[in-house]
């Protein structure tokens, strides 16, 4: 299995960028796991925010396939434990999940297009984080939840 994370916008603050580069380095023994930023779109000012998140939905379309699984990362969706997750990519990986790909949307959230390809939804907490620290956030909690399954010291109980 590959887990992908598709967000809209790029990682701009350096601090972010090291603290994802930390876990990503961390990942590769672990799984396959890319990140993929899909530019923020241009002249948005003339856009409605309806408008916009077609806009973002046409570009998530683009950067994903009919086979692969997607969860988005939104603020409606289930909130679990590093455990849980932990569990719920588990079954992902032993399941016929080739390719799992978690979606940041763009500022307004996503398109109901978006809302209805998507597999399932996730929210990593009911506060709310900026798009850009949602990425570290996310990253943290897969390498936790593959040390977790691996019985590794990281996550404490």
């Amino acid at each position: 299995m590959k887990i992908t994370l598709l967000a809209i916008g790029k990682t701009e603050d350096s601090y972010l960028k090291d603290g994802i580069g930390k876990y990503l380095s961390r990942l590769k023994h672990y799984i396959k796991f890319e990140i993929v930023e899909v530019p923020e779109l241009k002249n948005t000012k003339a856009l409605s925010q309806e408008q916009q998140k077609a806009k973002e939905a046409e570009l998530i379309f683009k950067n994903t396939a009919t086979t692969d699984h997607l969860i988005l990362l939104d603020e409606q969706g289930a909130e679990m434990t590093s455990v849980q997750f932990s569990v719920m990519l588990n079954k992902k990986m032993i399941g016929s999940v080739q390719n799992l790909v978690f979606i940041i949307g763009g500022p307004y959230g996503f398109d109901d297009s978006v809302y209805k390809r998507a597999n399932d939804k996730l929210s990593l907490s009911r506060m709310t984080f900026s798009h850009q620290m949602v990425r570290l956030f996310f990253v943290e909690q897969v390498y936790r939840a593959f040390t977790i399954l691996k019985g590794e010291p990281y996550h404490h109980q």
